[in-house]
């Protein structure tokens, strides 16, 4: 088939679904990544994809440009027939799933958290709850990756039951991400924040409970990786990180495309967020490489802790109870945390191995090609 995949950069599907890509390419279907342009497209590009331009304004509420941007949506489509989308991100999504609609082209949607708009309610989420309404009608198969998600757009009418499926967030690729041993003894404990830079991600939480933690511990490091996200209005100002930085409470790496070597030099993977989390993919490889985790009891999260097994689970808002989560961390003994981390792996082994992911995604391929009446015809294993 003549496959579209949709998101709201060229970045995120390089980053995030190159293997499901792969896959798709290895049954011969024909793959065009429609998003907006950046400089991933040339590496989109060298996966032996074509890439087409998504002209869309990510943080855009111009209700008249929004109407254009669906318009011009919706001409694409009838202009390349794809037989089917698979679409990522919020607002591709919607959109995708309303310009789709008028043209009789399925859609398979995956709904990856709710974010900011759903947590603080208000008209905001009464208009997003409506677009979902409208378009979530209308695809063949929509994937969540946390229960609590499902449930809720189930509950509230925004999808059938019959159609709304559950992914273990986006799986991880456990032979990209796996145990390394540390070089040299470690005397002290590092924890490490890998995240956009928001503070609906705790990192203020995970700053607070660093500066109460260090006057007891001196040698404990406490890590920031990420990207400074200067265009969303949860991001953390680069005068507040500079600001930490010189306090000597945390240590800003700055952003990276290899996470892996910054996961090796940690001790424990923190992600205090209290964002509307899907299944965060920074926990699944952290844990991936070995590392125990502490992490928020919220929806998307505490799904990757087994607590006081993999790791810890604190209170969501609350830099003192993750102050708490970290010292019980830190007072463990090496081999103590690597038995955490272990365990973490082998849960991400059962749980979490992206080739669950890939598996349901060519199910649900398969059904939408019978619906269409084409062949069923697959070589991929397919995991339930």
């Amino acid at each position: 088939m003549n496959i579209f995949i949709a998101a709201n950069t060229t970045w995120y599907i390089f980053n995030f679904r190159s293997r499901l890509i792969a896959a798709l390419k290895e049954q011969g279907h024909r793959i065009t990544v429609l998003a907006p342009r950046d400089k991933y497209v040339s590496r989109i590009e060298a996966l032996g994809v074509r890439h087409l331009h998504l002209e869309m304004d990510n943080a855009g509420t111009n209700p008249l440009y929004e109407l254009v941007t669906l318009a011009r949506l919706a001409a694409l489509l009838r202009r390349e027939r794809p037989a089917l989308i698979l679409s990522f991100t919020p607002k591709v999504n919607i959109y995708v799933s309303l310009a789709a609609r008028l043209s009789g082209i399925p859609v398979v949607a995956n709904v990856s958290g709710l974010g900011t708009g759903f947590m603080r309610g208000g008209l905001l989420k009464t208009v997003m709850t409506g677009l979902y309404r409208l378009a979530f009608c209308h695809p063949y198969t929509v994937f969540f990756q946390n229960e609590e998600d499902r449930s809720e757009f189930v509950r509230a009418g925004l999808v059938d039951s019959k159609r709304a499926k559950r992914l273990p967030g986006s799986g991880v690729d456990l032979e990209r991400f796996t145990p390394e041993q540390h070089t040299g003894s470690r005397k002290h404990c590092v924890f490490l924040l890998v995240a956009r830079l928001l503070w609906d991600k705790g990192v203020g939480e995970f700053v607070e409970a660093a500066r109460q933690l260090k006057s007891k511990y001196l040698e404990a490091e406490f890590r920031l990786l990420g990207f400074l996200d200067v265009q969303n209005p949860s991001a953390v100002p680069r005068s507040d990180i500079e600001r930490w930085a010189a306090e000597g409470v945390i240590t800003y790496l700055g952003s990276t495309e290899d996470v892996r070597p910054y996961y090796n030099d940690a001790d424990c993977v923190v992600l205090p967020s209290f964002y509307r989390e899907g299944t965060p993919r920074t926990l699944l490889e952290g844990a991936s490489m070995g590392l125990p985790l502490i992490t928020t009891d919220a929806v998307g999260c505490h799904d990757t802790v087994e607590n006081g097994t993999t790791g810890f689970l604190c209170k969501k808002k609350d830099a003192g109870d993750l102050a708490e989560k970290m010292e019980r961390m830190i007072l463990l003994t090496p081999e103590q945390r690597a038995e955490m981390g272990k365990a973490g792996r082998a849960k991400m082994e059962r749980e979490f191995d992206e080739r669950i992911v890939i598996g349901r995604y060519m199910a649900a391929i398969l059904e939408t090609g019978s619906s269409m009446g084409l062949p069923r015809k697959t070589g991929f294993s397919v995991s339930t």
